[in-house]
């Protein structure tokens, strides 16, 4: 221990007979807490603010650390003090949650808000995947909707949505020419039953066909 002290302190810790002795001279002399050191953990404990990063159980674990900072160096806090630190230390997202604590008057300790706080925690964190899946199908049914709307344009138009089907072939049969020498041969006139005109164009005297009788 002496050896690696400086050498003003040699001539001033080395008639301590055993370590013992020279380790509660030091630790009386070294070891208390300055005012500085004792104002900085107060304002950072006052002024801490949840990390976006840390979950609610990890932001608890950090304040309850810095409480007991506080309290070896000499500055015990009251459970008011406590709770109201916690309470601040919350993102603005936390409003709602903050002004319950505020006003609930059965918190009386730093763990019972914590006990609140990790219950929220896992209210919020369980209805995350709710949102989600909404989020998904919101964002399928907008996906959907120009197509909707372009095969209803296409329909009011007529327009066809993909190619156009191919037209079936029409297969012609060819006609002799009407009144050509092939068709007058195979004529028969219902006038006169000769071949070769029509019944309109047949001289010979109207007759007249008497229906069957049924």
């Amino acid at each position: 221990m002496l050896s690696s002290m400086s050498n003003d302190l040699l001539d001033e810790f080395d008639e301590y007979p055993i370590a013992e002795a020279m380790w509660k001279a030091l630790k009386a002399k070294y070891g208390g807490t300055s005012a500085t050191r004792l104002r900085g953990l107060t304002i950072r404990f006052d002024s801490y603010k949840m990390r976006p990063e840390h979950t609610m159980r990890q932001h608890l674990r950090t304040m309850s650390s810095m409480i007991r900072e506080l309290k070896a160096a000499g500055n015990n806090l009251t459970d008011e003090q406590q709770i109201q630190a916690l309470i601040r230390s919350l993102p603005e997202t936390w409003d709602d949650m903050s002004l319950n604590l505020t006003h609930n008057e059965n918190l009386k300790t730093f763990d019972d808000v914590g006990r609140h706080l990790e219950l929220e925690a896992e209210r919020r964190e369980a209805a995350k995947p709710n949102s989600s899946a909404h989020m998904v199908e919101s964002s399928s049914r907008k996906a959907s909707r120009p197509k909707r709307k372009f095969f209803e344009i296409s329909n009011k138009h007529g327009l066809a949505a993909g190619p156009a089907p191919k037209k079936a072939k029409v297969v012609r049969r060819k006609r002799g020419k009407r009144g050509g020498k092939n068709g007058k041969a195979k004529l028969v006139c219902y006038n006169c039953n000769k071949e070769g005109h029509f019944a309109r164009d047949c001289t010979e005297p109207r007759k007249i066909q008497q229906q069957p009788s049924i």
